[in-house]
């Protein structure tokens, strides 16, 4: 049977064992008086040492150098020269000892940064975040955040669900029925082709093609498979194969295209109620206003009709007639300048008379002719080429200077 572990005697003080007494005051006081005696009678005995001759070509210690003994050839820029005054002839204030400049980390040391409470500074230009109510900033539509409490996978997916439903695409695309269907027919089209059996009339149709506009239904193919985005945005029911097969009649305008070719006006084109509208990016710079686009069949319905010119005729003779009144605005202003232009030619013959001397006379004074005047002016004639030197010769024919020339 092992021993079982007993406990060690208690250690005396004169054992050796426990800690010294800590000092007293009085001892560290005597310490302290003992240390500023020996470093005074250090000093002192420094100081009684006599002083050497510097050396040429060796350094002088920092203690020879003091503030009650400064060499005559101490290089003290702030004692030698006096204040200097700046441009507007004020003394600067000294230099601030405070600020130190920052100090260099060590290769051992390490920096960590906490990624999550860093913010993004748009490359240091000014974003949402900075002014939150400029609204040339947003441009129109303010900018997603992902949520502190989702995940990037979950925000990832909560975006793709937003596209979906905004475009009525995926599980968002309105289901198809049949339970409104009479004869193989809707009951609004039903009630279309009775209003025009009761007429005796070819039904034209809203925009005067003589196609029905079904809610859910292609007004070309009758296809069920139509673009949601459009029948919500235009109230025209389309399918893609549709839109691509008659692009005169389903392509879109841009706000500038329907201003230029059709003359509409700002105000038409800003009223939904007349021409709808999509807004999409602006496709040469994101932070511009977002690019509008128009139906082509529902701008030329509105140009064509009594609302606006009433036929394509008129507003061809109205295009005619502004081409011919910008024309002739421009030419008016052409006419003008040139009026300027030879204001400003006979004004500068008149000139050119009167200095000739020959007043009003006809004949003297046209333009392009020579003007004398105090200073000369060579006319040289001819140049001569002279065999004997090889160079050529020619003579001023007013004052008869005659130069050399060497042609190469």
């Amino acid at each position: 049977m092992s021993e079982r572990p007993s406990t060690p005697p208690r250690a005396t003080r004169s054992a050796g064992k426990l800690p010294p007494n800590p000092l007293t005051p009085e001892q560290i006081r005597r310490m302290e008086e003992a240390r500023l005696k020996a470093k005074a009678a250090a000093q002192q005995a420094q100081a009684s040492k006599p002083t050497l001759p510097p050396v040429a070509g060796t350094k002088r210690a920092y203690s020879s150098i003091n503030a009650s003994n400064t060499p005559a050839n101490s290089r003290n820029a702030n004692a030698a020269s006096p204040a200097k005054r700046d441009q507007n002839g004020f003394i600067p204030p000294p230099a601030n000892n405070l600020i130190q400049p920052a100090k260099n980390f060590g290769r051992s040391e390490y920096i960590e940064y906490d990624f999550s409470k860093m913010t993004d500074t748009k490359g240091g230009f000014l974003s949402t975040t900075d002014d939150p109510h400029n609204r040339a900033m947003w441009n129109g539509r303010k900018e997603e955040e992902k949520p502190a409490n989702m995940t990037l996978a979950e925000w990832e997916r909560e975006r793709m669900r937003r596209k979906l439903r905004e475009n009525r695409e995926g599980i968002y695309e309105p289901g198809l029925s049949i339970l409104n269907q009479i004869d193989g027919r809707d009951e609004e089209e039903e009630s279309f082709l009775k209003a025009a059996q009761e007429d005796g009339e070819e039904y034209k149709g809203k925009y005067g093609d003589g196609k029905r506009d079904i809610k859910g239904k292609c007004r070309e193919c009758g296809s069920l498979e139509i673009d949601w985005k459009w029948q919500d945005g235009f109230g025209i029911g389309i399918c893609h194969t549709c839109k691509d097969k008659f692009p005169d009649k389903y392509s879109l305008l841009t706000k500038t295209e329907a201003k230029e070719d059709y003359l509409l006006t700002d105000p038409e084109l800003k009223d939904e109620s007349i021409l709808p509208h999509l807004e999409r990016p602006n496709p040469h710079k994101s932070n511009w206003q977002n690019m509008q686009l128009f139906m082509r069949l529902q701008v030329e319905h509105y140009a064509f009709s009594d609302k606006k010119w009433g036929s394509a005729e008129a507003m061809d003779e109205e295009f005619e007639k502004r081409q011919k009144a910008s024309k002739e605005k421009k030419e008016k202003k052409f006419n003008k300048r040139l009026q300027e232009l030879k204001k400003r030619t006979r004004v500068e013959a008149h000139k050119r008379a009167r200095a000739a001397g020959g007043g009003e006379v006809v004949g003297i004074g046209h333009f392009g002719q020579k003007i004398h005047s105090d200073q000369h002016v060579h006319d040289w004639g001819r140049s001569v080429l002279d065999k004997e030197t090889g160079l050529s010769r020619k003579r001023c024919e007013d004052c008869g200077m005659e130069v050399e020339e060497l042609e190469f």
